[in-house]
């Protein structure tokens, strides 16, 4: 089996789910975790892009995020069981992606009347919006989980992306059952719960 040592922030961010990913294959990997005042120096012109995360394989160096989410799974068992599944779950990983996107700029806006107004949005619109199409999904999917019958990269990113708003906002959550569900499963799963009951907690 390849050497992975995984680079990234010591916060979950953009790069949990690479690590969720390791984590439910029960693959090893090093978690090179890199504190922010340090990143600017050495580790910063040493990645491949000057961005985080990014993944060695036999110290060959991969950047992206979504790339390397992507190969771990398509190598170990989580990116479904034909090319028309793995279609599926990457338009999952993308809508998850959009939100994150949209979280992000509304968590991040300097503007304080601004931030509030997106903050609005993103739990009256956006966010239903994200739920109501996963609710759609899971309802069509006896297993529980959004594709197949096990466990795939859409479901660990849904989790990781929902993070923030599960814990901050659940309520909004109660019209979602079969989402909420999906959370229980994937949380409950034997490397995943043994991961989390250790993970450090991060704002995000």
């Amino acid at each position: 089996m390849p050497s992975y040592t995984y680079h990234y922030f010591d916060l979950r961010g953009k790069g949990e789910t690479c690590r969720l990913c390791f984590v439910a294959a029960g693959v090893p990997f090093e978690d090179h975790r890199i504190d922010r005042a340090a990143w600017p120096g050495e580790y910063k012109a040493e990645s491949p892009f000057g961005q985080l995360p990014y993944l060695e394989i036999d110290g060959k160096k991969f950047a992206q995020s979504g790339a390397i989410a992507s190969y771990i799974s398509r190598e170990h068992g989580l990116y479904g069981t034909s090319s028309l599944e793995a279609l599926s779950i990457d338009g999952v990983v993308g809508l998850a992606a959009d939100y994150f996107t949209l979280w992000r700029a509304a968590h991040f806006e300097k503007d304080s009347d601004k931030r509030i107004d997106l903050q609005l949005k993103l739990n009256n619109v956006d966010l239903p919006n994200l739920l109501g199409i996963l609710e759609k999904i899971l309802a069509g999917n006896d297993s529980g989980y959004y594709f197949g019958n096990q466990l795939t990269l859409a479901d660990l990113s849904v989790y990781d992306i929902l993070e923030n708003s599960y814990r901050d906002f659940s309520n909004i959550y109660s019209s979602y059952p079969k989402v909420v569900e999906n959370r229980k499963k994937v949380a409950a799963l034997p490397r995943i719960a043994e991961y989390l009951s250790k993970r450090k907690e991060t704002e995000i």
